[in-house]
């Protein structure tokens, strides 16, 4: 018995129009050619799982496959052959057959003119993971599209905007009517932290210059940039470096801000002289104190 379109997508039935969409991305990214290059396997998959949503994403085709199975694109056939188009009895049925009716109705309609649904195929999911560098400045890559639908496999040149997140969707224009979006994924970066389009970075500074102030050098994207510190410069307090953030996407002329947050570090390996100043500082301090 050949399986069902709903068996395909793993899906009930009763299945609602959010669990065959889910169900499709979920396999699409599982089984397409630019995750498993060179798998025929995989290929025959995904194709199969591209039909399945096609025809279940559709409510009026959906409903025509719940009712008349593999047969649903005849369905319009069989309306037009039992209203509109004229009535035949049990005995003519049987007559001619369902391979009868078939040729018997490509005659009838052979050259007369005959409204045409548009099949719109399933928009395809690509995912692509980029550093945070690349979803900074921009990136151009080359994503293979999978045979499908009719459609040949072809190398295509895209471009990803500066400024995208992880779960960004770049649309792609295919030149074959198809829907090809990129799905972005932005790797964790080891020093940078993201919200939206601005940045976070710690910034660790010795003890001495958090009390006495300093210049210190403070990381960005594009490279270092050189920040004053003032006197007594608490831990944890932040300074806003602003337009050294992400680009905005739509709009690469505009920046977030980086926030960099001072990591006061405390000496380690002191010698005596310097224990017998920390032991002056903490009388001098107590001094003052009372």
């Amino acid at each position: 018995m050949a399986k069902s379109y709903y068996d395909t997508l793993g899906i009930s039935r009763g299945a609602s129009d959010k669990e065959v969409k889910n169900a499709y991305r979920r396999l699409a990214r599982k089984y397409h050619p630019d995750v498993n290059a060179g798998s025929e396997k995989a290929e025959e998959k995904f194709k199969e799982v591209n039909t399945a949503y096609e025809v279940l994403s559709n409510a009026d085709s959906r409903k025509k496959y719940d009712r008349f199975g593999d047969n649903w694109k005849h369905a319009d056939q069989y309306a037009d052959r039992f209203t509109g188009g004229g009535f035949r009895t049990a005995t003519d049925l049987g007559d001619i057959g369902f391979g009868g009716l078939f040729e018997d109705l490509r005659s009838r309609f052979r050259g007369q003119p005959r409204g045409r649904t548009t099949v719109v195929s399933p928009p395809v999911e690509v995912p692509v993971e980029l550093t945070l560098e690349e979803a900074a400045a921009g990136v151009t890559r080359i994503v293979q599209t999978s045979a499908m639908l009719g459609n040949r496999s072809k190398r295509l040149e895209v471009k990803v905007p500066p400024g995208v997140d992880t779960g960004s969707r770049i649309h792609v224009p295919t030149g074959d009517g198809s829907e090809l979006y990129l799905v972005v994924a932005v790797r964790p970066h080891h020093r940078f932290q993201r919200k939206k389009s601005d940045l976070y970075v710690d910034l660790p500074i010795p003890m001495v210059d958090a009390v006495l102030g300093s210049q210190q050098e403070a990381p960005t994207l594009n490279g270092k940039v050189v920040l004053t510190i003032p006197p007594e410069t608490q831990n944890g307090q932040v300074f806003r470096l602003r337009n050294k953030g992400m680009p905005h996407l739509g709009k690469p002329e505009r920046f977030g801000d980086l926030f960099a947050s001072v990591k006061v570090m405390l000496p380690s390996n002191i010698s005596e002289r310097e224990r017998q100043l920390f032991k002056e500082l903490k009388q001098a301090r107590t001094s003052e104190s009372d």
